[in-house]
């Protein structure tokens, strides 16, 4: 390829092969597949006219990611574990005392373990 500037002749050289990659991807990712998740990788990128890995980076990318639970709701399980604990110690008292007043307490925990699970059922949906 030749371009002429008052008389003067500018040549550029073109390089030979392919021209280098403005990003060079040097880092590798292993992951374990099933055939059955790779088959479907590999569907998901052939219907979009891609390659996996370059249909799974993008994939990556995109993805949002929920928590598994919310910090309330780690704080409802928090509470049930603790009233869980209660009530095993007020149950193992009244078998041993046999008090009538333990059981009146254990069924105001009991109370709140079964509103607690009712937040928790209906905040899922």
């Amino acid at each position: 390829m030749t371009a002429t500037t008052k008389n003067k002749t500018i040549t550029k050289v073109r390089t030979p092969g392919r021209p280098k990659k403005t990003i060079k991807r040097s880092d590798f990712l292993m992951i374990r597949l099933t055939p059955t998740e790779k088959m479907l990788i590999e569907g998901r990128a052939k219907n979009a006219g891609l390659k996996a890995s370059e249909w799974f980076r993008r994939a990556a990318k995109s993805a949002k990611i929920v928590p598994r639970f919310t910090p309330e709701e780690t704080g409802w399980f928090r509470i049930l574990a603790g009233v869980a604990n209660n009530l095993n110690q007020l149950t193992h008292l009244a078998h041993v005392a046999g008090l009538f007043t333990l059981a009146m307490k254990c069924q105001s925990i009991l109370k709140q373990v079964e509103d607690l699970l009712t937040k928790l059922r209906h905040h899922d949906g």
